[in-house]
């Protein structure tokens, strides 16, 4: 019975407190009309709310950053989601709160009050249309707050020499657009916007927002004009750009030392130049467009010129290069420096061993086999009065023919019969002479082919040098760049 009588309590506590805030709500709700029916009775809302019109109407600004919609760096407009908080006093607006059952603020559409005319100086919108009719809150002392959302597009002065690494200060400047100082005075609220609130942004770091009061003497007017401006310090977030545009950069300007690494038979140094300048051509339109058209040149803009003038010069050298491995058998001899500097010293720093033989060799080659000797040559040819001999093969050994009729102790051929000696004579100075042009053009087609060589092997020397320059190249390049960045 007592737990009963308990609930019973409880129920009817509830019922008597939801009754009291009813009543409450309905009395603040009927004194509320009749406040609001008192206050706006005379009032006009187009004239400033002072007693006096020499009074100066302060007005607080307070600016909180929601979000970085979009940053247009070719066009140079900032586009951010803004929340405006303006606090002025109203001198009309005031009421004895105990008169109206304690009733201290009220909340009323914004058009029905006074509203400085606080805009934004650098707006580059076309819409040039009146603020959000947000409601204001209305306190009994005249104060009045007015939050009003905004989207604001702002031109922002973009530099963009160390793009995509990075910083931009943009300005976002507020004043009165027609009252100068003496009748209308801006405050910030704090020294800096309230980014308490602000959404991440995927490009964008924001490392602050500073707030200043400038009190500005135009040339049109002799009256002060204050405003305050919020620069917004933006740093960009470079791991987008470095992924697709700095790294594929660097990996393709690697590309080019290796050209002078790929063997001039393939036929395929020259292509694998041109392709490589024809993609970096690509990423640098791709960061063209993206950029405003001003004097100043990207940090990524620059390296990609300096690799295509890098992969050009390497190209240029390649076609020269290729012209020198194919020197063939016209071509002159390899001049001594050329000799010395390239073939005894710069190939042996850069390694580069011997592609075939030269000149130098062909003389040991020919005394180590003896096969090459084995025609006469042309000071051997009757000397100390001997005659020729012939070298033939008969079954795998080897026959020394004599002429017919033999030979005397003298070796001279008997004149038996002058007949045969005169047609022994003559055939054998033909054979003698077939021998010598055969061995004549083996001689000159080995020395040619040494020369060749040669040739050869100074273009895989100048091939191994300029790789090495070029790959140091790329490599200075690239910490440059980065050291710039950084």
């Amino acid at each position: 019975m007592k737990a009963g009588l308990g609930i019973h309590t409880c129920c009817a506590y509830l019922v008597f407190s939801t009754w009291k805030i009813e009543g409450t709500q309905a009395a603040q709700g009927k004194y509320a009309q009749m406040l609001f029916s008192e206050l706006f009775e005379d009032y006009s809302s187009a004239l400033r709310p002072v007693e006096d019109t020499e009074t100066v109407l302060n007005v607080t600004l307070q600016i909180t950053l929601s979000q970085i919609k979009d940053m247009d760096e070719r066009n140079q407009i900032l586009t951010a989601y803004l929340w405006i908080r303006q606090t002025w006093y109203d001198a009309y607006l005031k009421w004895d709160k105990d008169k109206y059952d304690g009733l201290d603020s009220i909340r009323i559409p914004s058009n029905l009050v006074w509203r400085p005319d606080i805009v934004l100086y650098n707006k580059a919108d076309d819409d040039f249309s009146e603020p959000v009719n947000t409601n204001i809150v209305l306190r009994y002392d005249g104060k009045i707050t007015w939050d009003a959302p905004a989207i604001t597009k702002s031109s922002c002065v973009v530099d963009v020499s160390y793009f995509p690494f990075d910083s931009q200060e943009c300005n976002l400047t507020f004043g009165s657009w027609t009252y100068n100082g003496n009748q209308v005075d801006i405050f910030n609220f704090l020294d800096s916007g309230d980014l308490s609130d602000f959404i991440e942004d995927v490009e964008w770091e924001i490392h602050g927002m500073p707030a200043i009061k400038n009190v500005i003497t135009y040339g049109c007017c002799s009256e002060p004009y204050p405003d305050v401006t919020f620069t917004l310090i933006l740093k960009r977030k470079s791991s987008f750009y470095i992924f697709n545009l700095l790294l594929p950069c660097l990996l393709i300007s690697f590309l080019a030392p290796l050209g002078f690494y790929l063997p001039a038979d393939s036929g395929e140094k020259v292509s694998l130049g041109v392709t490589v300048l024809l993609a970096l051509t690509v990423f640098q339109l791709m960061v063209a467009e993206s950029m405003p058209p001003s004097e100043n040149v990207p940090l990524i803009g620059k390296y990609y010129i300096a690799t295509m003038t890098m992969i050009t010069a390497s190209t240029a050298l390649t076609i020269i290069i290729m012209n020198i491995h194919y020197c063939g058998s016209g071509a002159k001899p390899v001049p001594q420096w050329a000799r010395v500097v390239i073939l005894d010293y710069m190939s042996k720093i850069f390694f580069v061993y011997d592609v075939g033989e030269n000149c130098t060799s062909l003389q040991r080659a020919e005394d180590q086999d003896p096969k090459l000797n084995t025609y006469p040559r042309e000071e051997d040819k009757h000397e100390g009065g001997r005659r020729p001999v012939v070298k033939m093969k008969n079954n795998g050994r080897d026959l020394r023919k004599e002429p017919p009729g033999g030979t005397d102790d003298g070796g001279r051929v008997p004149c038996g019969n002058p007949r045969d000696v005169v047609s022994c004579c003559s055939c054998y100075n033909v054979l003698i002479k077939n021998i010598e042009y055969i061995a004549d053009c083996v001689r000159r087609h080995k020395a040619n082919h040494a020369k060749g060589v040669e040739w050869k092997k100074v273009a895989k020397v100048m091939d191994r040098f300029f790789m090495w320059v070029f790959f140091m190249m790329v490599f200075f390049m690239s910490v440059l760049i980065i050291g710039k960045a950084l």
